[in-house]
């Protein structure tokens, strides 16, 4: 290995100096603090991460200034790399980072494996291990890591998504490895009914004092399920300047949503507009993969003896959230003592068979691919083709948006679905057909020259018709 000059460290200085002007002096503190390195080689730069979180983001959100810096510093272009050294993510205690000073949001996650993590990390984050990981959570599981190991760096964390999937999970679980690791930091769990009804009776018990200093003073605040402050008017103003007061003292605030920031309109503009200045992480549903790890673990737990073709079965067959699996794996195990028998497929298709029938959703998407060919008269399985022509690729967007509307389908599961695409393939289709409904606008291509609102409704008109 070739070693590092003089001059090396030198113009790594100079670029750190531009790359500061660049990104602005907080978020660099924040991202290429003492948390990052970087090493220059042979005119090529390589930039060190602590985790698989932070190379993500400085490579999606960061290169171009990166390379900009290089430019200018060195004169010429310069090959920028990215590399995770375990050896960075050491924990900071009350460290003075940044918070950003745009808003951040966390791409979303790819089908990839996670890597794999060191044993220190393992050690220290022990107490989410039993969190199922999949490409839906996959980067608010690290979120959570990352704020344990550095509270007040990505502040406020909000985690967003439906009932079942793992907020309260992880905001337990950060509370935990928190405690566990920095026996000095003061941390409270609330859920939004708790803190408006602390605060109220702060406010009427003339405690209102007191109640500031308790819980503006602590390290991390969490608040979940934040949705229930709608209407709320002096919890919400209090609320506000709680958050401000985390900001200025670079504290560590956690919220959790069941839908994002931007769909949080009726908390009003100020309290959307500080949620969306922090790290937004979405959490989708889980799709079959993650809950068939979900099976296993929580088999593990109960020390139930679950062959692998029964928690296929489960995972395949459940589709609702984390607690319905649970529930199927207690009915398992209670039909098994009943009955006196071991737990196998056949045990489970007549143990499960009632609430298999509950569960299944009143539309799938067979049922919304059917509607929507039959509704712009298009051969069956067109929907699923590769044709990229408008007369196809219109009414393929709309199938997607409507099964992001009306079934609990993962978006990897919507993307295979219609034609073997891609999950960020169904986040673009969302985003067009709410860009069409914003615009009034006709469907180009359909021959029908009907606008977004009338196909929804013919389509959802024949889903209900069925």
């Amino acid at each position: 290995m070739q070693e590092v000059t003089r001059d090396d460290m030198e113009i790594v200085s100079a670029l750190q100096l531009a790359l500061a002007d660049k990104v602005g002096q907080e978020r660099f503190e924040l991202w290429f603090g003492a948390n990052t390195r970087l090493d220059l080689r042979d005119d090529a730069l390589t930039v060190c991460v602590p985790n698989q979180f932070f190379q993500d983001w400085l490579r999606k959100n960061f290169r171009q200034q990166i390379e900009a810096a290089c430019e200018e510093t060195l004169g010429k272009a310069a090959p920028v790399m990215f590399r995770v050294d375990p050896s960075l993510d050491a924990p900071t205690v009350k460290a003075p980072g940044m918070r950003p000073a745009a808003p951040v949001q966390v791409p979303p996650a790819r089908a990839s494996a996670p890597p794999e993590p060191s044993g220190e990390m393992r050690r220290r984050f022990a107490a989410l291990d039993s969190f199922a990981v999949g490409p839906a959570n996959r980067l608010a599981h690290v979120a959570v890591q990352t704020v344990a190991a550095r509270l007040g760096q990505s502040s406020p964390l909000v985690l967003c998504g439906p009932t079942g999937v793992g907020k309260t999970h992880l905001l337990e679980g950060l509370l935990t490895e928190t405690r566990r690791t920095q026996a000095r930091c003061q941390a409270v769990y609330l859920s939004a009914e708790q803190f408006t009804t602390l605060f109220l009776g702060a406010l009427h018990g003339s405690g209102l004092p007191s109640f500031r200093r308790k819980y503006r003073g602590l390290d991390l605040l969490i608040v979940d399920d934040i949705q229930f402050l709608a209407g709320k008017k002096a919890t919400l103003v209090e609320l506000l300047h709680t958050i401000d007061t985390f900001s200025r003292e670079r504290r560590q605030l956690v919220f959790a949503a069941d839908r994002p920031p931007a769909e949080l309109g009726h908390l009003g503009p100020e309290l959307v507009t500080r949620l969306q200045g922090g790290l937004v992480c979405n959490i989708e549903p889980p799709d079959c993969e993650t809950r068939l790890g979900i099976v296993r673990q929580m088999a593990a737990r109960f020390e139930m003896d679950v062959p692998a073709d029964v928690q296929a079965y489960v995972a395949a067959n459940l589709h609702s959230h984390a607690r319905e699996l649970a529930g199927a794996l207690n009915r398992l195990h209670a039909a098994s003592l009943a009955w006196q028998r071991p737990i196998t497929l056949a045990l489970a298709e007549e143990a499960l068979a009632e609430m298999l029938r509950h569960s299944t959703r009143s539309v799938r998407l067979a049922d919304i691919e059917q509607a929507v060919c039959q509704v712009f008269g298009l051969e069956p399985q067109s929907l699923q083709s590769g044709r990229k022509g408008k007369q196809v690729s219109h009414p393929r967007m709309l199938a997607m948006w409507l099964a992001r509307k009306h079934t609990r389908a993962a978006l990897s599961e919507i993307g295979y679905y219609f034609g073997r695409r891609s999950h960020s393939t169904v986040i673009s289709a969302q985003k067009k057909v709410n860009a069409w409904m914003a615009d009034r606008a006709p469907l180009d291509g359909v021959q029908s020259g009907w606008n977004i609102e009338e196909a929804i409704r013919k389509v959802e008109q024949t889903l209900l018709a069925g």
